[in-house]
């Protein structure tokens, strides 16, 4: 083995908030460990975090070197375990993503599309400002990091351009082709959840 890429995670950010051991034991403790057995035996890490690290009050795209303020259970967990991970494995590669949607899985993408067919009136906020990432792109991301070198450190990827939460469901259901359920944009504050959600947490991509 000669590179380990780490896609284990907790990410059910609003459970977190009430499930903080399991969640700092998965994206922390967990982290630590297996940076430590990778040092130990010369190999590179590849480990995903989040744009969860930040607080979201900022208007310009974040970068590397942007001040982190997590502001949530999960958020903080991630960005304990990318320390964790430098500090006893430096040689490891950090990638930052946001708003991850896949075919597979759990993700904003397949529930848009699942309640898209079964209610005929959803709401979503469109004040929360960010870039949804392909899983597959991020993926044939990782692959070129492994074709060209590991060149160890924090970066940013998402794909491009920015828009909110309303703004990607209207594009899901287009893309869809669903005509038969209306979309309504809403405030936050009228969707309540128990994590904060970033207001804006649009990645800064140049580094990468």
């Amino acid at each position: 083995i000669e590179v380990v890429i780490n896609c284990a995670a907790y990410t059910l950010v609003d459970q977190a908030e009430e499930d903080a051991a399991l969640c700092y034991a998965i994206n922390q403790q967990a982290v630590f460990q297996l940076g430590k057995v990778a040092q130990e035996l010369g190999v590179k890490v590849i480990h995903f975090s989040t744009d969860y690290v930040f607080d979201g009050t900022s208007y310009m795209p974040y970068t590397e070197e942007s001040t982190v303020n997590p502001t949530t259970v999960y958020g903080d967990s991630k960005w304990k375990g990318e320390q964790e991970l430098l500090k006893v494995c430096p040689q490891s590669v950090i990638i930052r993503t946001s708003w991850l949607y896949s075919d597979v899985g759990a993700n904003f993408m397949l529930t848009m599309l699942r309640l898209g067919k079964e209610k005929k009136q959803l709401r979503v906020v469109y004040d929360q400002i960010g870039t949804p990432t392909s899983a597959s792109d991020l993926a044939r991301l990782v692959f070129h990091i492994l074709d060209t070198g590991i060149i160890p450190g924090i970066y940013h990827y998402s794909n491009e351009g920015v828009c909110s939460w309303y703004d990607f469901a209207k594009a899901i259901h287009r893309i869809a082709g669903i005509t038969t359920c209306e979309l309504l944009p809403i405030l936050s504050v009228d969707y309540p959840t128990k994590a904060q959600r970033p207001h804006y947490s649009v990645l800064n991509k140049t580094k990468i």
